[in-house]
């Protein structure tokens, strides 16, 4: 808690824009003739129908009706921070043939070019072009290629620009049938928040999308999926399609699963909503120090602030109250603990939270990663403690160089923690609590950055939380992201949103729970949380981070995400009336502002 994060950026741009433009080559030279039984094979190259038949990088692409080349539309696209906005198609063509490839452009750093020719890809681009100007290259095809990708891209961080007339001129190849429709859906292992699918798969198909109940829920290339953000104990329907750049089969029959009961990794005991805050245990701040029999029965998940480690990679963590002499009216241990349990048989959940501002954990050893385990279960038994809250920031978590899917990570820090946490949830079982509290930094911000980016200069920090929760997904009780000390972040509408009112809310939880592709590679989608697991984070005052937010917006927010009513100009993906509640830093600052925090959530909830 209490960190500012600004936005990545590309520390690296420029070094990488020059060595690009140094291997992209020039303009290319006149293209040779077409020959008489040559066709232009581009689909929709003018734009007349929209996007049909295109397909463009994080949502970059849109049709206007100005400027154009030819006709009455052309191709605006926007480039971001980490992505250049590629538009592109797959094209039947024919085996070692030779084929011109032309478009007109428009803007700063326009490429055109083709991949998966065979032989050797090729590209062409403008450095600027403030008018309509002609990019033509040529490609051979190898021995066995029946199919080339087309497309045109900007650069990172650039302007818009535009294209239009793109065609692809030589022989065509021949016809591509759809793929037959799959056949022998089953379902394999089921969880609690999610069922695995496999299938036989179909000739000539080059991927496979996976139903839920009628929507699309996933792509793949193989011939086995695992849907996950499911919920416990429910029937659900599955179908799958199969695909190539003909288009997509029929959908397969049905196949049900009901997954199991208990999802949620621990939440039993929690009501179905719930209000979570920190309570300073260890040292004081300015708000006052707040006696564990003190806390307000709004709390139902008091999170003991902070255990922290002896130094950042021993993995020994230690909590200890706060000295007499920082807080005068602490309580004694025993007092101390005798209030837990106090609060427990009140139907509250004490969870120890690990690291904060300044306790910086690196599990970059398994060693670290077995005293983690040793130390913080120490800490768990000797209060009685029903779990534990990861809230590690600054740079606690990051990312390897390479290390770019978050359904796979190799970076020690990041295998260890999982690791540890699983260790933890198999010794404590089903009544283990789970909680998270990472800042936009590290979860929404993946939606753009993930790690060091593909040539390196970004925030390896950039969504580093995202493999950790993605790993435990099925033990999450609950994810609060810190709504707040965040930089402006972009939503799943492709616009940045800054902190301090509802739609900054709005968006970073309909962004939780929509699901989202990670650095825009929609490939590599985090899926959607379970709502019951997703609280919000907020400050309980304007003195306890940046970002505060009114009770009147915070009010504003819930009704969007529960009851699609007070929304703003974004618009949410869903409505989710079981979204878990607010989560707050915190109960002593809360204290402090006179109960203004949980006094208008228990209004809202009826609490």
């Amino acid at each position: 808690m209490e960190r500012t994060g600004p936005p990545a950026r590309f520390s690296g741009l420029l070094a990488a824009l020059s060595a690009a433009l140094l291997v992209a080559g020039g303009l290319a030279a006149s293209a040779p003739a077409a020959a008489a039984a040559d066709t232009d094979l581009a689909r929709n190259g003018g734009f007349e129908t929209g996007l049909d038949g295109w397909s463009c990088t994080g949502g970059s692409g849109a049709v206007v009706s100005t400027p154009t080349h030819g006709g009455t539309s052309a191709l605006k696209a926007t480039p971001a921070g980490s992505d250049n906005a590629e538009c592109s198609q797959t094209v039947t063509v024919k085996p070692d043939s030779t084929y011109t490839l032309s478009a007109w452009v428009q803007g700063s750093y326009v490429y055109l070019g083709a991949s998966g020719t065979g032989t050797t890809d090729v590209s062409t681009w403008t450095q600027s072009s403030p008018g309509w100007t002609q990019l033509t290259t040529t490609f051979k095809t190898g021995a066995a290629t029946t199919s080339v990708k087309i497309y045109t891209h900007g650069w990172y961080g650039t302007p818009t620009y535009y294209a239009d007339d793109l065609t692809l001129v030589g022989p065509g190849g021949d016809p591509v049938a759809i793929p037959a429709t799959p056949a022998g859906l089953r379902a394999g292992t089921t969880t609690s928040s999610s069922v695995a699918l496999s299938w036989t798969g179909s000739t000539g198909a080059a991927g496979y999308n996976v139903y839920r109940g009628g929507t699309k829920v996933l792509s793949v290339t193989g011939t086995s999926a695992t849907v996950t953000g499911l919920a416990a104990s429910t029937a659900y329907s599955f179908q799958v399609t199969a695909t190539n750049s003909a288009g997509e089969s029929a959908k397969s029959a049905a196949v049900t699963a009901t997954t199991a009961a208990g999802g949620g990794g621990g939440g039993s005991g929690l009501p179905t909503h719930a209000l979570v805050g920190y309570l300073h245990s260890s040292f004081a701040n300015g708000s006052g120090y707040t006696r564990m029999a003190d806390v307000p029965d709004s709390w139902d998940v008091i999170d003991l602030a902070f255990g922290e480690p002896t130094s950042v990679t021993s993995g020994d963590i230690r909590f200890s109250l706060c000295p007499v002499t920082e807080c005068p009216n602490v309580e004694s241990v025993a007092e101390f603990k005798a209030a837990i349990k106090a609060k427990q048989a009140a139907g509250k959940k004490v969870l120890i939270s690990i690291g904060g501002q300044n306790g910086q954990v690196q599990l970059s050893t398994t060693a670290a990663r077995d005293t983690f385990v040793s130390s913080v279960s120490k800490i768990i038994d000797d209060y009685g403690l029903d779990g534990l809250d990861i809230d590690f920031e600054g740079h606690s978590l990051s990312l390897n160089t390479g290390d770019t899917d978050f359904r796979n990570p190799t970076t020690p820090v990041i295998v260890n923690l999982i690791s540890a946490v699983k260790t933890l949830k198999a010794k404590y079982g089903d009544k283990f609590v789970l909680t998270m509290a990472p800042e936009t930094f590290f979860v929404q911000l993946g939606y753009q950055y993930y790690g060091s980016g593909p040539w390196g200069g970004q925030d390896p920090r950039a969504g580093a939380y995202l493999p950790v929760i993605h790993a435990l997904r099925d033990d999450l009780t609950l994810l609060h992201v810190q709504d707040y000390n965040s930089g402006s972040i972009m939503g799943l509408d492709n616009q940045y949103h800054s902190m301090g009112g509802a739609d900054f809310h709005i968006a970073m939880t309909d962004m939780l729970l929509t699901g989202f592709p990670v650095a825009g590679d929609t490939t590599k989608v985090f899926p959607a949380l379970r709502p019951d697991q997703v609280s919000i984070g907020l400050p309980a005052s304007t003195q306890a981070g940046n970002g505060y937010t009114s009770p009147t917006e915070v009010t504003k927010a819930l009704n969007c995400l529960t009851k699609k009513t007070d929304c703003s100009s974004y618009t949410t993906h869903g409505t989710w009336p079981g979204l878990r509640g607010l989560m707050t830093w915190s109960i002593n600052w809360d204290r402090f502002n006179n109960g203004e925090f949980s006094k208008n959530f228990d209004a809202y909830f009826g609490g």
